[in-house]
């Protein structure tokens, strides 16, 4: 990755950093590596207020530069930084919510004359602005996603599953350049590419974190796809992640097996008509719980408001940021008072479940200008018949 950009993504941590008078930060973990180095490296990035980053790295055995490192431990860090003529931090940020207790105790202990705090948010904050470079790849993930998902009636065979389906969709995105993994934040959020749900399983109450949840195959994974025969009068939701370059564009779109009832197509309508509401008004510095009411108003004045986002269990959100992760910032939800920003991107996904047919809704990725929102993920949003 440029040079450039990777300064640039290390500023935009300093700068929070500054704020909190934090003198360095160690990084270790995956997503955060990948987003200030470039790759994803066994070691750490250690990150001054002021002077040039470091790497520090176990594995691969081959990456070679000024500031570039090779170690066998954690421990050997304090003798380079000294050797490089890098004083100790008096306060130093480590990643609290992300890295295991264990870890997290192990680095702190290297340096114990620093005062050592959680810099997690600061870095999801850092991250929640993109860079033009980051934008450029959601621009480009989107075409190739939404390529993928015009195909999907091609694959469709009568008597299917969810799960054999699920598997062509995922074919056809892997076939587009889809990278496969599904990066989440949090210990408790699990999923693999994405969910493909049919029928009453979409109204399945899951532990994780999701717009709508599912039973899942077996209770080692319990979401999405649980072996739903595709019967006439179902809808079936695809929302497979669009992993092209890193980055998790988010988009989900409905198909019908057959025909499926008047109070259906009018369901959908509705998400429809709440997507294009919020694209109406949204921009930055609009307040991310008025744009979940927006929503809520709009379903509940069509009558799904017990339908909506889940039937006996909700989820108590219409969108969330996107990025390295799937989970990021902004949260469009109850209580979110924090404010639009150019540059951030987001997944908006009203949906509402309907007992004995499935999901209806959408979910695309949009991407916060200066004057408003720009969708990303651009392909037929009407119910398509299979």
């Amino acid at each position: 990755m440029l040079q450039p950009e990777l300064k640039l993504r290390r500023d935009k941590i300093r700068y929070l950093m500054a704020q909190q008078g934090i003198d360095a930060a160690l990084i270790a973990c995956n997503v955060n590596l990948l987003y200030t180095y470039g790759q994803i490296v066994s070691g750490y990035l250690y990150l001054p207020l002021h002077s040039p980053a470091l790497l520090f790295v176990k594995r691969p055995n081959n990456l070679t530069g000024e500031y570039v490192f090779p170690i066998r431990k954690p421990e050997q860090m304090v003798d380079l930084l000294k050797e490089n003529g890098l004083p100790m931090p008096a306060k130093l940020m480590l990643e609290g919510g992300e890295l295991a207790y264990a870890d997290y105790i192990r680095l702190a202990a290297i340096f114990p004359e620093a005062e050592v705090v959680n810099g997690t948010s600061i870095i999801r904050e850092a991250r929640s602005i993109k860079t033009p470079m980051e934008i450029e790849l959601f621009r480009r993930s989107g075409i190739m996603h939404a390529k993928a998902y015009s195909k999907i009636p091609e694959v469709y065979r009568p008597g299917m599953t969810d799960c054999e389906l699920s598997i062509e969709v995922e074919r056809l995105m892997r076939r587009q350049g889809c990278l496969g993994i599904f990066r989440v934040f949090g210990q408790s959020m699990e999923i693999f590419m994405g969910s493909v749900l049919a029928g009453d399983n979409a109204a399945a109450p899951s532990p994780y974190d999701f717009a709508l949840g599912g039973e899942g195959m077996d209770p080692s994974l319990p979401g999405g796809m649980n072996g739903t025969s595709l019967k006439e009068g179902y809808s079936v939701m695809v929302d497979i992640a669009g992993n092209f370059y890193g980055y998790m564009c988010d988009m989900s779109r409905v198909f019908s097996i057959g025909k499926l009832s008047d109070e259906a197509y009018a369901a959908h309508q509705v998400c429809l008509e709440v997507q294009e509401k919020i694209a109406s008004v949204a921009r930055p510095g609009v307040v991310c719980e008025d744009l979940y009411n927006i929503a809520v108003d709009v379903v509940a004045k069509a009558g799904f408001a017990d339908k909506f986002m889940g039937v006996s269990q909700q989820a108590r959100f219409v969108g969330h940021g996107i990025g390295l992760e799937i989970n990021e910032a902004p949260v469009l939800a109850p209580r979110m008072k924090q404010e639009l920003e150019p540059g951030m991107v987001f997944a908006l996904e009203p949906k509402i479940v309907l007992p004995g047919t499935g999901p209806l809704g959408i979910e695309n990725s949009w991407v916060v200008t200066e004057n408003g929102i720009e969708k990303l993920t651009v392909c037929n949003e009407e119910i398509i018949k299979l």
